[in-house]
């Protein structure tokens, strides 16, 4: 049961468990992404050459639409590279389209000289497989349907011993291409598993295990410089008299407090929202892609009738009050520290007014 477990590891999510692989599959999409947008340049800069060079040359004439039809497409990939996101399915399925263009030009290849093996298919046959990262399944797919079309359509066309060498070459390139497939999948699949770990290490609030000051000033800045988008809510909020905490219950009492309000904001956001502990007693809370400052402050109602519940002092009698300044971003701000400012800004007001606990930034 353990090897057939390895094996379907390897074969499905490139030697590591399901949800790790899942985990850094918006990775591995990003670098094929970014390797295949330079291979269609590469391939429209050949297809163009080949075009102009069946100008010149009769044996390639044959194949001169083909050639054209390669630099068209090459250039349309291009296009639609610049368009697609990085990390969207969209992406790998062109390149998927690609590989089989790359295929189907080899046979065109081939036919110049039929009386020839097929060494340009055998190659990319070799070739293609290192150049994507994915489900191994998905290439074994791929490769086993080239050379399935390269067999049935060649029969027709190559000397009856020729074909026969090509069909071993065939299905023995395709075992071999499917294979390395496997062995640099894994090999890329755990480095960016490694690379994933120690950007959750150096992220992290050791404390909390939410986000800490320097991831959280990263995202909400990569958020605001999207110009796809212009709203927002940024939460900046702090426990009330943390330091007489400290000073009467002790160090230790004061950092559960720390804990608990982290455990209760992490139990709370889990739809995408950008939550962390800013330092000391002081936490943000970023909601992307919304400015209802109806839902702010019911949001901010719900923050602090959850804390006094959940996060409690030792004599367990008591509950914990926080304060909480509310930003809303509307296309403004250049940048993160503008919209703390103001956030911050609301958070002190908050703490001077005991009949409300939050106020909204205006």
């Amino acid at each position: 049961m353990n090897a057939l477990k390895t094996i379907r590891n390897y074969y499905f999510y490139c030697g590591i468990e399901k949800d790790e692989y899942n985990a850094v599959k918006k990775d591995a999409y990003i670098s094929n992404f970014e390797v295949w947008k330079i291979l269609h340049f590469l391939m429209a800069a050949v297809f163009c050459l080949l075009y102009f060079a069946s100008l010149q040359n009769s044996m390639m004439e044959t194949n001169r639409w083909f050639y054209l039809t390669g630099f068209i497409y090459s250039v349309c990939a291009i296009v639609c590279f610049f368009i697609l996101k990085k990390d969207s399915i969209f992406a790998q399925f062109l390149i998927y389209i690609s590989m089989s263009f790359l295929f189907l030009f080899a046979c065109f290849i081939n036919l110049n000289k039929p009386e020839n093996n097929a060494t340009t298919f055998i190659v990319l046959l070799v070739l293609t497989p290192m150049f994507m990262i994915d489900k191994p399944y998905f290439m074994t797919i791929e490769l086993s349907v080239a050379s399935a079309v390269f067999l049935i359509w060649m029969h027709k066309v190559k000397p009856i011993d020729i074909w026969r060498i090509d069909f071993v070459n065939a299905v023995t390139f395709t075992v071999i291409g499917c294979f390395l497939n496997v062995i640099a999948n894994s090999l890329r699949i755990r480095e960016f598993v490694l690379t994933r770990r120690i950007r959750i290490q150096r992220d992290t609030d050791e404390m909390t295990g939410l986000r800490n000051k320097g991831s959280l000033t990263r995202e909400i800045n990569e958020f605001l410089e999207d110009n796809s988008t212009d709203k927002g809510l940024l939460f900046v909020l702090d426990v009330d008299r943390f330091k007489y905490i400290n000073d009467v219950y002790g160090h230790d009492v004061g950092d559960d407090v720390i804990i608990q309000l982290g455990g209760f904001l992490g139990r709370r956001f889990t739809n995408h929202e950008i939550v962390g502990r800013f330092g000391g007693d002081e936490f943000i809370i970023f909601i992307q892609n919304t400015n209802d400052l109806d839902s702010a402050r019911k949001t901010a109602e719900d923050l602090v009738q959850g804390v006094s519940k959940s996060v409690l002092l030792p004599n367990k009698e008591k509950g914990v009050s926080i304060s909480i300044g509310i930003a809303a971003y509307n296309g403004r701000e250049n940048n993160y520290s503008e919209l703390f400012k103001n956030a911050d800004i609301a958070m002190y007001k908050a703490k001077a007014d005991p009949e409300n606990r939050f106020y909204i930034y205006e």
